[in-house]
């Protein structure tokens, strides 16, 4: 998915931890060969060519193409695994992914914390001690090595972080509507919520919405908050940030 990912599991014991691990990496290069849409050879790749239906693809990719469409009904259109006439479920595929290796890593027995990052896009399960919090930092786009802030997961059982923005990867946030890079006043958006499938999907329609619009709609759906930065460096929260910081 031409980005890195990083495993943290707290407790368990050492066999069945490394043969989860195995199984979760496979799983994520296995995920890279259905969905990349670099691959000609990909299902996606010749779903997209019509020389495959969704029924004769592998059960994960209906499921994939689903959360994307009530992604983008959700989110009025600003999310599309569609645009340009194209079929590209690459941005919600990277969120799904990290969600599903930490939800099976999380199912061994023993283990009572698990953190995966990918790409940025983390999913915190757990705690990772006694009496400590799983804690993200979240990268200032606009100061490289410093922090914007400091998210923690304190009383909670599922977090996840994702940003959306164009310090890593430049103008890479495509406009739905016209196919071309989104044209925003935004240069970061993190999404906290419960899972990084949708915290994935929330971050990248914000950015293309811009600051105000997409402030407006993060503040609307439940459960989710949100860190915007704007090229200006103006900064703009959802109304329940402040409790999830520390």
């Amino acid at each position: 998915m031409g980005t890195v990912f990083s495993f943290d599991v707290r407790g368990g014991d050492l066999a069945p931890v490394q043969a989860a691990l195995e199984d979760a990496v496979a799983g994520l290069h296995r995920v890279d060969e259905v969905f990349s849409t670099y691959r000609d050879d990909s299902q996606v790749s010749r779903l997209a060519r019509g020389e495959l239906t969704v029924d004769e693809c592998d059960p994960e990719v209906a499921e994939v193409l689903g959360l994307g469409a009530e992604a983008e009904r959700l989110s009025d259109g600003w999310f599309s695994t569609s645009y340009g006439g194209r079929l590209d479920p690459t941005g919600i595929v990277k969120g799904w992914s990290v969600e599903r290796a930490a939800r099976r890593l999380a199912t061994v027995p023993g283990v009572t914390g698990v953190s995966v990052n990918g790409g940025g896009d983390v999913q915190l399960l757990g705690v990772p001690g006694a009496e400590r919090p799983w804690r993200v930092g979240v990268a200032d786009p606009l100061r490289p090595g410093g922090l914007a802030a400091v998210i923690s997961a304190a009383g909670l059982d599922e977090l996840a972080v994702a940003t959306s923005g164009t310090a890593e990867r430049g103008a890479h946030v495509v406009d739905p509507r016209t196919g071309r890079s989104a044209v925003t006043d935004l240069v970061a958006v993190t999404v906290v919520a419960p899972s990084v499938t949708w915290a994935d999907c929330w971050a990248t329609a914000a950015f293309a919405m811009g600051s105000r619009q997409g402030l407006r709609w993060l503040e609307s759906l439940p459960g989710v908050e949100a860190l915007l930065i704007t090229a200006g460096d103006e900064v703009r929260c959802t109304g329940g940030l402040a409790a999830r910081l520390g």
